[in-house]
């Protein structure tokens, strides 16, 4: 397909969405009487929750990238047990619900450990959660990198710590930035199950919202507009990158 092709393709499709999200815009207007006056008083309480999702969100993908990293070097170890531990760590919580994991790791695991915060637990929690994901994006990463590139940082005499540092890290990472970049929005979207928990972030509020107004769509309107303001420019820098780190091998 020519570039040509691909403007025309893009303008059609972008087109066709724009009046199908107008179409139903319009429906909604019409069976729909709105009553934001009430919603509007609670505004504090959208922003609150909506910073609360932010800073959650952050703290998780740093922590979710310590995580993976670790499970994916561990997967590389030299020893059996290290690997079979990452190896189970991985599959258990990709072979899970977060919704399970929230329950059983909360109310059973932080309780008998003494964690009683539940902002630190379900960070914590999140976490682990998406660590799993990006152990594999790790380790793709590093798999990505030839045979060949590693046989010649061992004929020049590099270390193994010098071999990930020069030569394994600088191509893998090319692989590794895009999904990451992808899996930040994840873990924002995922964020809003912690509300389960009680933890006062995005979802949360339009939760408690609409309990005291009994406006439910208008209550729910701002949180689906306030989740894509935040995971909107995260999903562009992710193509962004897939662009910029598309080459042919």
């Amino acid at each position: 397909m020519t570039p040509k092709h691909r403007i025309l393709s893009a303008a059609v499709s972008f087109a066709l969405g724009a009046a199908l999200f107008a179409g139903a815009c319009l429906a909604i207007l019409r069976i729909t009487t709105w009553q934001w006056s009430g919603v509007w008083e609670y505004r504090a309480v959208f922003w609150n929750g909506w910073l609360n999702t932010l800073w959650i969100s952050g703290a998780a993908m740093i922590l979710s990238v310590l995580f993976g990293l670790s499970a994916a070097l561990a997967r590389r170890a030299p020893f059996p047990a290290i690997r079979w531990l990452a190896a189970g760590y991985v599959e258990l919580i990709r072979g899970t619900p977060l919704l399970v994991q929230l329950l059983i790791l909360f109310y059973v695991v932080a309780d008998a450990a003494g964690l009683h915060n539940r902002y630190t637990a379900g960070i914590i929690i999140l976490s682990i959660f998406s660590g799993a994901y990006i152990a594999e994006m790790i380790r793709a990463g590093i798999e990505s990198v030839g045979k060949s590139h590693l046989e010649s940082a061992k004929a020049i005499g590099l270390t193994r710590l010098q071999t990930f540092r020069h030569v394994i890290f600088p191509q893998a990472i090319r692989h590794i930035l895009p999904p990451l970049a992808g899996q930040a929005a994840s873990i924002i979207k995922d964020s809003s199950l912690l509300s389960i928990l009680g933890i006062a972030e995005f979802t949360l509020a339009a939760q408690q919202v609409n309990s005291a107004t009994y406006s439910t769509l208008e209550s729910y309107l701002p949180l689906a507009f306030g989740y894509l303001a935040l995971t909107l420019p995260v999903s562009l820098l992710a193509r962004a990158l897939e662009r910029r780190f598309r080459y042919e091998t």
